[in-house]
């Protein structure tokens, strides 16, 4: 069996271990000592019995002898005391462990911890704290032994501070004075925060949960003190005991919430089982539908043979697309049915009428109205709103099908007016995919529409250049068409009127060609869209024309035209006066074949007395020559005018 005695303590109650054995009053000081480690006497009385020695006359190897004694009576007393300070640190991790064991609340454990923390390593005050991942930094959870409002209220930035940088780093600090430690980053709050409280020495250790820090425990006194590794690792391991409370309420809390969520999926999965039964072979049906390539008029007849009726697929604003059964089956008021069982989701009842919405999202895309005279069970119902979620699945198959159609259009397009020579015979193979012919005699229709048009514009022109076997997209913030065998002036005229009867607003459109392969498209593409410019340029705006019909502007906008030399050679002199002396003669000019060459109305227009206008259009003369409002060369300046606005805007 061990010897519960410590070797210190076996050498004092057997003597010294070196020189005679003791005399008896040798023996009585031995004793002495001994009923001081008995009583925990403070370390300075056990140089009493030395003393006394002394004073009784004592030689000196018996005094020498008696110091040794003492010695050992002193080591044997700091073994007991250490002895002592290990059991009540295990008890306190002990106790700690229970708290954790008897699932008390987190708060509870934590304020365990910070208090036996402060009173294990005898320090002022202890605190604790949590890092905010939202917030970035690190917060006050628990004191102990705290008087400043302030401090308990305190947040550390990461890295600021020590316990910032207990949080950054996951590593313990300790500082014997904390405003005089150049390790730490300080700040004005940290540092008013600890100074209201008057801290000086603080040990601050990370908790830990798996690789993560989570927060910091401290103890700190407000005095100056150096801690001991030994106080580190006690911290360390109350610390640890924290982060476990902490990790353990999380995974309470998850639990409760899991159990919960559970709970009410449950009930509510009670709830519907009945009905999903009932429906369960009207949708297996539907699914099998979908599968097997069926369409919205299957799932309308599969409907009708299972509830009987008349079922007719309605769009979004109530008109049937659809009907089985005989004659129309929508009812009166079926456009507010339909927006009532779009915004419930559920079957709405109008007399004999029933309908149910087919919905995708929030958004509304049409309805299944069923008319029956009899009453609809729940499970009825049910399979009705089934058969529009089926609905709705196939219009958005339809839907992305379309969607992604017209992104290879787009694509293609794209191709084929930037880069039309890089791969002419790619471009063609791309175009027979989506049914169109590049070799073919086609119109290039170039249409402005304003951008919250745009999409409505699109469906439109997508629309018309699949019933006549062309293209259609949107290329350069332009909605864009090639339409085969029409002439280009034809093909402006019937894209505007038919994008403006879809609803896409004032549209002005351009066209040129006809044109066939890719580079001669390409070309026709430039040239529609100069025109579709040249028109609005000239006050034309939501009208349609083709290159040809523009005569003079048609020229000059078509391939190949030097539309800035032409301006140049006409009214070079003019705008190199305005440009250098900040004069307005082109304004005049501009004014002047606005008013029918009246300098009167001319100077009207711009708010300048006659005489003014007079002076400016003589200035011109001399810049342009006597002969310029002759009407040839008139023509020539008003053109280059309006050429010159075009390009200016």
């Amino acid at each position: 069996m061990e010897d519960p005695l410590p070797p210190t303590t076996r050498q004092l109650a057997a003597g010294p271990c070196r020189g005679p054995a003791p005399g008896s009053g040798q023996l009585a000081v031995a004793g002495e000592f001994f009923e001081l480690l008995l009583g925990e006497a403070a370390a300075i009385e056990f140089e009493r019995p030395v003393v006394q020695a002394r004073a009784a006359g004592a030689g000196p190897a018996e005094l020498a002898e008696l110091e040794q004694v003492k010695l050992r009576a002193l080591q044997v007393r700091e073994a007991f005391a250490a002895r002592r300070r290990r059991e009540s640190e295990l008890s306190a991790l002990f106790d700690t462990a229970n708290d954790l064991a008897a699932l008390h609340g987190v708060d509870q454990v934590l304020t365990a911890i910070v208090q036996r923390a402060r009173r294990l390593l005898g320090t002022d005050t202890a605190y604790l704290t949590l890092n905010d991942d939202a917030r970035r930094d690190t917060y006050m959870r628990v004191t102990d032994g705290s008087v400043s409002a302030r401090f308990q209220a305190l947040r550390l930035p990461m890295g600021a501070g020590l316990g910032g940088l207990v949080a950054q780093t996951a590593s313990p600090y300790a500082t014997d004075d904390y405003f005089s430690d150049p390790r730490f980053r300080h700040t004005t709050d940290i540092n008013g925060g600890v100074d209201d409280e008057g801290l000086v020495a603080i040990l601050g250790v990370p908790l830990v949960r798996g690789s993560q820090v989570i927060g910091v425990l401290y103890a700190a006194d407000r005095s100056v003190r150096s801690f001991e590794r030994s106080e580190v690792a006690l911290l360390g391991s109350l610390a640890a005991h924290a982060a476990i409370a902490l990790d353990n309420a999380r995974l309470l809390e998850e639990t409760r919430t899991a159990l919960d969520e559970l709970s009410t999926a449950s009930r509510e999965l009670r709830a519907h089982t009945e009905s999903v039964e009932r429906a369960a072979g009207a949708h297996d049906r539907f699914i099998d539908l979908v599968l097997h390539g069926g369409g919205v008029e299957d799932v309308a007849a599969a409907v009708t043979e299972a509830l009987g009726g008349a079922v007719t697929v309605v769009d979004s604003d109530a008109r049937g697309v659809r009907d089985r059964g005989t004659g129309a089956q929508v009812s009166p008021d079926a456009a507010g049915t339909l927006a009532l069982a779009s915004t419930t989701g559920r079957t709405v009842r109008d007399g004999e009428w029933w309908t149910a919405a087919v919905t995708v999202d929030s958004e509304l895309l049409g309805g299944l109205v069923l008319r029956r005279a009899a009453e609809l069970s729940e499970s009825d119902q049910r399979i009705l709103e089934r058969a529009a979620l089926v609905t709705a699945l196939l219009l958005l198959f339809r839907r992305s099908a379309a969607a992604a159609e017209d992104r290879v259009r787009g694509e293609l397009l794209d191709e084929l007016f930037t880069s039309p020579g890089r791969d002419p015979e790619g471009l063609r193979e791309r175009a027979r995919r989506v049914g169109a012919d590049l070799d073919a005699r086609c119109a290039v229709v170039v249409v402005r529409v304003e951008e919250r048009s745009q999409a409505r514009a699109c469906a439109a022109a997508t629309h018309l250049a699949a019933t006549r076997g062309g293209l259609a997209g949107v290329h350069a913030g332009r909605v864009v068409l090639c339409l085969p065998d029409v002439p280009p002036a034809d093909a402006a005229a019937t894209v505007r009127r038919d994008l403006t009867g879809a609803g896409a607003g004032p549209v002005t459109v351009g066209a040129a060609g006809p044109a066939a392969g890719p580079e001669a498209l390409a070309g026709a593409h430039a040239d529609a869209e100069r025109c579709a410019t040249t028109l609005v340029a000239l006050g034309r705006a939501g009208q349609a024309a083709a290159v040809d019909e523009l005569g003079f502007f048609g020229l000059l906008v078509g391939e190949g035209r030097d539309v800035a030399g032409f301006v140049t050679g006409e009214l070079g002199p003019v705008l190199d006066y305005d440009a250098r002396r900040g004069t307005e003669l082109a304004a005049t000019l501009r004014a002047w074949f606005d008013g029918g060459g009246s300098p009167a109305r001319a100077a009207e227009a711009l708010g300048v007395h006659v005489n003014t206008v007079t002076q400016r259009l003589e200035r011109v003369g001399r810049l342009l020559g006597r002969d310029w409002s002759a009407p040839d060369r008139a023509l020539e300046v008003q053109l280059a005018l309006r050429l010159h606005r075009l390009a200016a805007g």
